[in-house]
């Protein structure tokens, strides 16, 4: 007779879930029985802590554009889940958490492990059950799956270790009380009304400078959006989670937004009278228009978060693609093309300020040299993750991303400790493709050194159809994003007691493990290291030892952050010479590459 564990792995297998990243504990043991008996449909797999398999689902949820799922034991395991499923639920991926519990009958019991997961998963779950039955498995995972669908959020459900080990029952008894749910779902297709529609066209018609600014929620609609971008002579900046959602060489596209952003960006936003946002609920405010400067259009599928970052006179809720498909035929045609031919220009030099930027002398590396040569050497169907930190200021800037190239990372969260999970999550779904990580050395220590074990254990798994899993390690010996934050947004200089991190060989511990490990610290074998690491046979860590000097250069230096800067120099900051003269090196590229295009037919 099947458990009620076999009956719920059987029924998650019917909805398309057939991996689940989970750790064992005798909380889920009715279910690590199941998984045996259910021969690998679905599989688990094991990473070295549960927060890791919570954002291995995260990622595989973003890459696949199906549902995540992973699984802890009760109590600490649990506990361990929740970073990981609230990177998922704010930036809007479908997730699936099944939880343990104690025997129903201990509970209040103050048991071992006793915790209330019903309260703790109430914030980070749009729904959250517990089994307390087994003819109620049915309908709650049944239910589970149709929130996390279609509200794209995180779902949770606990089973007590009692209810997984009881004999299923498929059907509850048919008496008052009892439902009879299905597998499936249909998405709606969403449109806004025909009304509002015109209304949107109008406002962008009659706007002379247009810019556009997409995030995920405007995958899939790219071609869509390059249609409107024409017709409307617009820029378009992109919110980091929606870095892949436009190839960087459409010479209009100005890349990311905000402090990790572009100058072109930054220009396009100060200088736009229209400002389109489509998928995207970027927050900070002083990126965007000044309020009163543009007029505002917005798509977005959740009306909750339409109309909340800048004030809209047209609020399009809708599919982005769906909506672009209605929306296009009443756009017309900008004929006075001078804004597009602008913001060409400034993408342009903007590419070469990049450039200057990463050839600047560094103790001993660049750290935008890392990401500048690895640009131009990306595979075609290459995935990118990164974590966060300031390696994550060159990922959204230096590396150039072509059409059917895929990006992301922990973006709303914006935790530690996201980019390997991520690059072993995308890297699961999609073995035959090359998958690359940028992670800090803090990032690294804190949770991603472990999960190189779990790597030896899948190699073969993971690299069946291409040997390509990079980890490309900023070893700084500083968790440097804290450290500029530090400087620039409280006026304190760098405090060598928190911010200084041990000096680790991760190429080495990678090697113990049996994968490739490369250290590089001369800037002239930085590209001969890419063709390896990229050439290797096994998964790689490739080890930078960068010059934690070279300030993340915002694309405009707001006043007050200039002034807080300056002030934790003059407190005594440990780096104040190197910090001062490479800043000012890296600001005076903008300067000469501006002269440069100022002078009539001299480029040299």
């Amino acid at each position: 007779m099947p458990k009620v564990a076999d009956y719920v792995l059987s029924r998650l297998s019917d909805w398309g879930i057939h991996r689940i990243y989970g750790y064992p504990g005798d909380g889920i043991n009715g279910f690590l029985g199941a998984l045996d008996r259910a021969d690998g449909d679905p599989e688990i797999i094991q990473p070295r802590h549960e927060e890791m398999g919570a954002f291995m689902a995260t990622a595989h949820a973003k890459f696949t554009g199906e549902v995540g799922c992973c699984m802890a034991t009760s109590g600490g395991g649990a506990i361990h889940l929740l970073n990981g499923l609230y990177d998922a639920k704010l930036d809007h991926q479908p997730v699936l958490a099944i939880v343990g519990q104690q025997k129903r009958f201990s509970l209040g019991a103050a048991y071992q492990q006793e915790i209330k997961p019903e309260l703790l998963f109430a914030d980070v779950s749009e729904f959250v059950e517990t089994v307390m039955h087994p003819a109620q498995a049915r309908s709650v995972i049944d239910r589970a799956l149709k929130v996390a669908i279609s509200q794209r959020t995180v779902a949770t459900v606990i089973f007590p270790v009692d209810v997984q080990e009881a004999d299923a029952q498929p059907s509850p008894p048919r008496e008052h009380g009892a439902v009879f749910t299905s597998v499936g779902l249909t998405q709606p297709r969403v449109l806004p009304p025909e009304t509002e529609l015109h209304k949107a066209a109008e406002i962008l018609n009659s706007g002379r400078k247009v810019a556009m600014l997409v995030g995920q929620g405007a995958a899939g609609a790219a071609d869509e959006l390059v249609q409107a971008a024409e017709l409307l002579g617009a820029g378009v900046a992109k919110a980091l989670l929606g870095k892949d959602v436009l190839p960087d060489d459409l010479p209009w596209v100005t890349g990311s937004i905000g402090l990790l952003g572009t100058r072109p960006s930054y220009e396009l936003m100060m200088g736009c009278d229209t400002l389109f946002m489509v998928g995207t609920s970027f927050p900070y405010s002083e990126w965007l228009p000044e309020e009163g400067q543009a007029r505002g259009v917005e798509i977005d599928l959740d009306p909750r978060l339409i109309g909340v970052r800048y004030p809209m006179e047209a609020n399009l809720v809708g599919d982005a693609k769906e909506t672009l498909k209605a929306l296009i035929p009443l756009l017309h045609r900008k004929e006075d093309r001078s804004w597009r031919e602008e913001i060409e220009s400034e993408v342009e030099t903007w590419w070469r300020v990049l450039d200057d930027r990463a050839h600047d002398p560094a103790d001993p590396v660049n750290p935008l040299l890392v990401a500048h040569e690895l640009s131009p050497r990306l595979p075609d169907d290459v995935i990118l993750t990164a974590d966060s930190g300031s390696g994550t200021n060159w990922w959204a800037r230096h590396l150039k991303l072509r059409k059917g190239m895929r990006a992301s990372l922990p973006g709303t969260l914006a935790t530690m400790g996201g980019g390997t999970p991520y690059a072993i999550g995308a890297k699961f779904a999609y073995p035959d493709r090359p998958v690359i990580a940028f992670v800090g050395d803090g990032a690294f220590q804190m949770n991603g050194m472990l999960e190189l074990i779990t790597i030896k254990r899948y190699w073969e798994r993971l690299t069946s159809g291409n040997p390509t899993l990079i980890f490309c390690i900023f070893n700084n010996q500083d968790l440097n994003q804290v450290t500029w934050e530090q400087r620039a947004e409280s006026a304190d200089p760098k405090n060598m007691s928190t911010q200084y991190i041990p000096d680790v060989r991760y190429s080495e511990w990678a090697r113990m493990l049996g994968l490739e490990g490369i250290f590089v610290d001369d800037p002239a074998d930085l590209g001969a290291a890419w063709e390896r690491a990229l050439a290797a046979d096994r998964p790689c860590v490739l080890e930078v030892k960068t010059d934690p000097e070279i300030p993340p250069m915002p694309p405009h230096i707001k006043s007050e952050l200039g002034k807080k800067s300056a002030k934790a120099m003059l407190k005594g900051d440990p780096e104040e010479v190197g910090v001062i003269t490479k800043g000012a090196r890296g600001k005076m590229h903008e300067f000469t590459e501006s002269v440069k295009d100022a002078l009539p037919g001299n480029r040299d």
